[in-house]
């Protein structure tokens, strides 16, 4: 085909989902009081009794993950000439009824004679599919799907989002972007496509979860050193 059209699209309207806090504040307080006694050592105050480490602050803040669920499908022909060499005495070869008059080939390589071939056109039929379920962090880079939690979703999550705004980190990249990657890894279009028959690229899901987390701070009253300890408000899990 002379000029080839963009692909088809059907992109879905990105969300915002803010997942619900599944750990109560004043359990992760307690949870980081018996948390200093056990760890203090790896948090850097490895020289200091556990009396001297106190909690000073729980803070909660949202990280967001992006997930994109996409999936792209393409019918196409390719256009084929096929060369049969026939005997020499060969006026006519009717093939399925259509009529085929033989004409003369370049000379051979190999043995410097010309034979009388027929040539026939062909229409190649193909499909192609493949699916991406992409989960990025806020930076755009590629993570593993179990590295962001699941949870029930809050019902207002532009309120929630305003209330946590000042800790609350930022996605870095353009939902156009989000879209461009994962296109860019499922979309195969063949350079020698003479017809397409049927395409699309359909993102289903794209959608920004904000994840809670909670991040205590210890403080040394000796020496006034400082260490954050990050709690995932979903999974109660230690984060960093």
């Amino acid at each position: 085909m002379n000029e080839i059209p963009p692909v088809p699209e059907r992109i879905s309207e990105r969300k915002i989902i803010v997942y619900k806090s599944r750990v109560d504040p004043t359990i992760v307080k307690l949870t980081a009081e018996k948390m200093k006694y056990k760890l203090f050592g790896k948090f850097g105050f490895s020289k200091s009794r556990s009396e001297e480490i106190r909690v000073v602050s729980v803070d909660k803040y949202y990280e967001p993950y992006v997930l994109i669920d996409a999936n792209y499908h393409i019918q196409y022909s390719k256009k084929r000439v096929y060369t049969l060499r026939v005997d020499p005495e060969t006026e006519e070869v009717k093939i399925a009824g259509e009529s085929y008059k033989p004409e003369m080939d370049s000379p051979s390589v190999e043995s410097g004679a010309s034979s009388k071939v027929i040539k026939l056109q062909a229409q190649m039929w193909s499909s192609y599919q493949d699916k991406a379920y992409l989960a990025l962090d806020k930076e755009g880079h590629e993570i593993p799907h179990n590295q962001v939690p699941a949870a029930p979703s809050e019902d207002h999550p532009e309120e929630i989002l305003n209330e946590f705004s000042k800790k609350t980190g930022l996605v870095n990249v353009s939902s156009q972007k989000e879209i461009e990657l994962v296109k860019a890894r499922i979309v195969k279009r063949p350079s020698d496509i003479s017809k397409i028959e049927d395409e699309l690229f359909h993102v289903s899901e794209h959608a920004v979860i904000y994840s809670p987390v909670y991040e205590i701070t210890f403080r040394n009253v000796r020496t006034g050193e400082e260490k954050l300890v990050k709690i995932d408000g979903v999974t109660a899990k230690i984060i960093s």
